[in-house]
């Protein structure tokens, strides 16, 4: 049996990751970007540990500082979760969580909620859109601590595929090597719930403070969770 989990407005709120997270990002970049020679052509000579990330983005925002800035600000601004920018933030957040101007506000109920899984003998799995590397540092500098030692392994849009996709979810199946029925998703947007459950696993809608306001057939439709007090995997 195992518990494959969301992160953002799951296990912590929403408005970490947009009031916190992306701000941060988009205030390092600048300075960062000092560093770098543009045009970047992927296979030059590196710069910097930053060049490998930027020479994922399309060519037409390679061409200069400002291209990118702009680009990475409308991206954040719309919520757009391409794995080149997911990549790109996580490499920024590092600097923070490590320096202990990011920790992690990880919800009280969703850490024992965790814990006791782990202590039941289950797994813990993760899935996120932010990249695995970000979600090893959200769980490494928590309130709760480092809370990494619990979760046997992570997901996201590039090793599993896009969250509100049935095939993704398969594909984790796959990895992790259990029975759609032996695994307990739980997530706050309800087309991953959805697709989730297509793909054969069980499935629970979390309501978070901040998150977006469930409708009255999503209700009906789907199991709500307010806290993990008491959830069985």
């Amino acid at each position: 049996m195992a518990t494959l989990l969301d992160i953002e407005g799951t296990v912590c709120s929403i408005s970490f990751v947009h009031d916190i997270l992306f701000p941060y990002a988009l205030e390092k970049l600048p300075q960062l970007l000092q560093n770098e020679q543009f045009p970047i052509v992927p296979g030059a000579s590196k710069a910097s540990e930053l060049t490998p990330y930027l020479e994922s983005f399309p060519e037409e925002y390679r061409q200069s500082s400002q291209a990118l800035e702009a680009h990475v600000k409308d991206l954040t601004e719309q919520n757009v979760k391409a794995p080149y920018l997911k990549a790109l933030q996580g490499y920024i957040w590092k600097s923070g969580y490590e320096s202990g101007e990011i920790k992690a506000p990880l919800y009280p109920d969703a850490v024992a909620y965790m814990k006791r899984v782990v202590d039941e003998g289950k797994k813990v799995f993760i899935y996120s859109s932010g990249s695995v590397p970000a979600q090893k540092l959200l769980f490494g500098y928590s309130s709760a601590g480092d809370l990494n030692p619990l979760i046997s392994d992570y997901f996201d849009t590039i090793n599993a595929g896009p969250k509100m996709e049935a095939e993704s979810y398969v594909k984790i199946l796959k990895a992790i090597g259990f029975e759609a029925g032996d695994v307990l998703f739980l997530s706050d947007n309800v087309r991953e719930i959805e697709a989730a459950k297509k793909a054969g696993l069980r499935a629970y809608v979390a309501e978070r403070p901040g998150n977006a306001e469930l409708t009255a057939k999503e209700r009906e439709e789907n199991v709500v969770k307010t806290s993990f007090d008491g959830v069985e995997v």
